[in-house]
């Protein structure tokens, strides 16, 4: 653990910073449309489906520019490149309470999605392997510690300030936050050290960590594994309750379950950033992954009950919590610290994108066919991704 000078003074601080602002960041910009898009679409005489759009190609144009922005992350310092996704996220949703027109409300969401390139977890993992190097696993996981309370504190806070202020309101409170809050920590209290690539967090570069080529088919399959995950968490977290409810739970019930997932996500985390620093990340989300498709296994076999969903919703959250941290260690691991914002930037706009086009997919499945259908889609992406991760292998 580091010392509390090094968590005041020095590229620890980037931890606590980063923190604070990836909760902020992950709750303005990603969770409160799960309650603001149903009330935007009935305000303003849209279709459900289009008002969902809008979200999805934010994402979708967020991975467009996730490469360049983890560049930029790489040559001037998270510094310099958040505090600009800080205030284009506060620009985005005051002109998106003010877009009235279907062309603007579109036009609003690719500046939002540029926001979010820019804010979330990507460009912190980048920000984080510029200071701390070969030795950014630790800060990283102590990072997705934070941010895995991002949607405990938004949706509840979302849904009172929608009770007080109405979903403008909401968004022009989310907006100061952002541009008074979150961009002048980016600016002013992040490190701006850069470490040598090598150095570990002891401070010893004896010899270097043996690394793949970042242009190899190691690569390839790293993006690929993350692609194919992305589409279970940003698929389900749409649909899954009401999958849930259609099998016959009652609502209280459901809700209680998927309470379930934040919790186990931390939990998860917890164990990793205590247990789990002997392990390769490899292994990591390989274990991830196993225990993911044992829980669609489980819930497919077995059939919905309140205990095969409180089993799937715990299992899901403590795998998603592990290949969160994935993300951010396995291109550390596999490829090293030189140039890791544009390796981070180059695996998050295909994820991105597969997280944009997800839930229209399963959406389309669930109507054609079936629930079970729709679990079974997600299971095959979640095996896609394992089979991926088990044929890399390790420098």
């Amino acid at each position: 653990m580091p010392a509390l000078r090094d968590v005041l003074l020095g590229p620890w601080r980037a931890v606590l910073v980063l923190g604070v602002t990836e909760i902020l960041a992950w709750g303005a910009l990603f969770y409160p449309p799960v309650l603001t898009l149903p009330l935007i679409a009935a305000d303003r005489g849209w279709s459900m489906s289009f008002a969902m759009g809008g979200f999805s190609l934010g994402l979708l144009f967020g991975g467009a520019v996730a490469r360049h922005v983890g560049v930029y992350v790489d040559r001037f310092g998270g510094h310099v490149v958040m505090p600009v996704g800080s205030l284009l996220g506060a620009l985005g949703l005051v002109a998106l309470v003010h877009a009235e027109h279907w062309v603007a409300y579109l036009g609003v969401w690719m500046v939002l999605g540029v926001a979010m390139a820019a804010s979330l977890y990507d460009p912190a993992f980048a920000t984080l392997g510029r200071l701390f190097g070969a030795g950014a696993r630790a800060p990283i996981t102590a990072l997705t510690l934070a941010g895995g309370f991002a949607s405990t504190v938004s949706w509840p806070l979302t849904h009172v300030l929608i009770e007080a202020l109405g979903w403008r309101g909401t968004y022009l409170v989310y907006a100061a936050v952002l541009a008074l809050v979150a961009a002048p920590l980016h600016a002013f209290a992040l490190p701006r050290t850069i470490a040598d690539p090598n150095v570990r967090l002891s401070g010893s570069a004896s010899t270097p960590p043996a690394v793949l080529p970042s242009s190899g088919v190691a690569f390839l399959l790293v993006a690929a594994a993350f692609a194919a995950y992305a589409f279970v968490p940003s698929g389900l977290s749409a649909h899954l309750l009401a999958i849930f409810g259609r099998a016959g739970i009652d609502p209280a019930t459901v809700v209680a379950i998927g309470a379930l997932f934040g919790p186990a996500q931390v939990a998860a985390r917890v164990c990793e950033f205590a247990f789990g620093r002997g392990l390769h990340p490899l292994w990591v989300a390989r274990a991830a992954l196993i225990l993911l498709v044992l829980a669609f296994a489980l819930i497919v076999l077995a059939g919905v009950t309140v205990v095969t969903a409180a089993a799937f919703a715990i299992m899901f959250g403590a795998a998603n919590g592990l290949l969160t941290i994935a993300r951010g260690t396995v291109p550390l691991a596999l490829f090293g610290a030189a140039g890791y914002g544009r390796l981070v930037g180059r695996i998050a706009a295909p994820y991105l994108v597969m997280q944009s086009v997800a839930p229209l997919v399963i959406a389309f499945v669930v109507e054609r066919a079936a629930d079970r259908v729709a679990l079974l889609c997600a299971a095959a992406f979640a095996l896609v991704a394992l089979g991926c991760f088990a044929t890399i292998r390790r420098p």
